[in-house]
C-alpha cells in the first residue's frame, strides 16, 4: 500500500493514544507511517530516515532489529508462540524469572509475576500489597501514598496513583484510596492513624517521567526505604521507564543501594520488541499467599498473555546482549557527552530554561526569552519536535519539555546529531 492509502485508512479507522484526533484527521495533516527500523534509525513509508530520539516511547534498548533478539523471537515462534500460564508453564518464562531475580542481591526479590505492560505490573503490586495485609489480619492497611506529578499507568489502580490532573483528573471517582505527598517532609507530618492505614508507598526512582523528567532529590530513595522499614509499609518502585540501563545502572534503585518490596518492570524488558512486564517481590510476600484452596489465599489475578514465551525469549536475548556487548560500560562515556551537549545547549540557546539529566535521560524546558513558560495551549514543545523531525530526529515532548531518551546503542555521533536537531528545531520555532 502507498503511504497515502495507509494514512487515509488510518484516519478512517484508528484511534491513537494521547492524541487529539480532530487535529490528526485534518485533511492537511500527514501522519508519519513508520515501516522499518534498524539500530538507532527508523524509516517511514516515503523512505525518509530518522534517529529514534525517544526509544519508541521509552522502550527500545539495543536498537531496532537487533539480530540476537530477532533470532530469539523467530526460534521461539517456530516452537511455541503462546500457551496459557494458568496451570501451565513454559521454558522461556522459567528461565527469565531466574535471570531477573539474579539481577538483585541473593534472596531479596526471588518471586516474579509476569503481566503485559507497565500499568498491569503496577496493578498486581497494589493488589498483592492489599491482599497480603488482609491475609496478615490487617485489613485497615489498604491505602497508598504516591508523589505529586507521578505517573504509573492508566489502568484503574495504576491511574489512581497518578498525580497529573490532565491524565487522571476525570477518573478520580473510580480511584483506589491514595494520598498524595510532595516531599519526605510530608511523611514526617503523618499521624499514627494515617500511617497504620498505609499498605505501600510508590515512587518512580530518581526521576519522574511524564511529569517532565523531574529529578527527585538525592537520597530520597534511601530515606523512603528507612521510613517504610520503621513503619511496616511496603516500598514499591516503578522502574518501568528507568529500568534496564536508562540511568547508567541496570536499575535506578542501585544508585542508592535500595531494595524495594515490589519492583515493576516493563518497557525495556524485551529490548523494546514485544509487550511484557514483570513484578518482582519477596519471599515474605509470596509465603503469605500459601495455603489450602479453601482458605482463599490465592491471588486471583492474571492476563491471557502472562508469561508469553515470545516476550520471555526476547527478554532473555536482551539480557544476554547486556553481558556480551558490555552495554552499561559502553554507555558511560556517552552519558558524559550527553551532559556536555546539554550544558552547551543551555548556555547558548535563549529559549532553553531548565535542563535535567539522569543517565541517558534528558528533559529540556522550552521557555520564552525572559525565562517564562509559553502558554501551554500553543503546543510549543510539540512544534519544536515537529521541526526537529525535519532535521532527522523523532521524539515526543511532555508538554513544553523536550525529551531525549535514545536507545543505549546510540553512537556519540548520533547523540551529537540528535541534540543538534533539537537546537535547530528550537530556533525555527522560537527564534534566536
Amino acid at each position: 500500500m502507498t503511504s497515502e492509502e495507509l494514512r487515509a485508512l488510518d484516519k478512517a479507522h484508528v484511534w491513537h493514544p494521547f492524541t487529539q484526533m480532530r487535529d490528526w484527521n485534518a485533511p492537511e495533516y500527514e501522519p508519519l507511517v513508520i515501516v522499518g527500523g534498524r539500530g538507532s534509525v527508523l524509516t517511514d513509508a516515503d523512505g525518509h530516515t530518522y534517529l529514534d530520539g525517544n526509544s519508541s516511547i521509552w522502550t527500545n534498548i539495543h536498537g531496532h532489529a537487533h539480530p540476537k533478539i530477532v533470532q530469539a523471537i523467530q526460534n521461539q515462534a517456530a516452537r511455541l508462540a503462546h500457551s496459557s500460564f494458568l496451570g501451565l508453564t513454559n521454558e522461556p518464562a522459567v528461565r527469565l524469572a531466574k535471570k531477573l531475580t539474579a539481577l538483585f542481591p541473593p534472596g531479596s526479590l526471588p518471586r516474579v509475576f509476569f503481566t503485559d505492560n507497565g500499568s498491569t505490573a503496577i496493578e498486581v503490586a497494589l493488589k498483592m500489597a492489599v491482599q497480603y495485609n488482609q491475609l496478615e489480619g490487617r485489613p485497615e492497611k489498604c491505602r497508598f501514598a504516591a508523589f505529586q506529578g507521578a505517573y504509573h499507568g492508566d489502568t484503574a489502580g495504576a491511574a489512581s496513583l497518578g498525580g497529573i490532573e490532565m491524565f487522571h483528573g476525570r477518573f478520580t471517582s473510580l480511584s483506589f484510596p491514595v494520598m498524595r505527598i510532595a516531599t519526605e517532609n510530608d511523611l514526617a507530618a503523618l499521624d499514627a492513624e494515617t500511617i497504620r492505614s498505609l499498605a505501600g508507598i510508590i515512587i518512580e526512582p530518581l526521576i519522574q517521567g511524564a511529569a517532565g523528567m523531574r529529578l527527585h532529590p538525592p537520597g530520597l530513595l534511601r530515606t523512603l526505604r528507612e521510613w517504610c522499614d520503621r513503619h511496616d509499609v511496603f516500598l514499591i518502585l516503578d522502574e518501568v521507564m528507568t529500568g534496564f540501563g536508562r540511568t547508567g545502572k541496570m536499575f535506578a534503585c542501585e544508585h542508592e543501594e535500595v531494595i524495594p518490596d515490589f519492583i515493576a518492570l516493563a518497557k525495556g524488558l524485551t529490548g523494546g520488541t514485544i509487550p511484557l512486564a514483570a513484578t518482582l517481590t519477596s519471599e515474605k510476600v509470596f509465603s503469605a499467599f500459601l495455603g489450602d484452596y479453601a482458605e482463599m489465599k490465592t491471588l486471583f489475578y492474571g492476563h491471557s498473555y502472562c508469561g508469553n514465551p515470545l516476550g520471555c525469549a526476547a527478554a532473555l536475548a536482551s539480557l544476554e546482549i547486556f553481558e556480551t556487548e558490555n552495554t552499561l560500560e559502553a554507555l558511560q562515556p556517552k552519558i558524559v557527552l550527553l551532559g556536555e551537549l546539554l550544558r552547551d545547549m543551555a548556555d547558548n540557546e535563549p529559549h532553553v530554561g531548565d535542563v535535567r539529566q539522569c543517565g541517558f535521560i534528558a528533559g529540556i524546558d522550552v521557555m520564552t526569552k525572559k525565562g517564562v513558560p509559553y502558554p501551554w495551549q500553543k503546543r510549543t514543545g510539540a512544534r519544536v519536535c515537529e521541526a526537529a523531525r525535519r532535521h532527522g530526529l523523532l521524539t515526543r515532548p511532555v508538554g513544553d519539555t523536550l525529551v531525549l531518551m535514545p536507545p543505549l546503542c546510540f553512537t556519540e555521533e548520533e547523540l551529537t546529531q540528535a541534540v543538534g536537531a533539537l537546537r535547530a528545531g528550537l530556533r525555527e520555532v522560537c527564534g534566536g
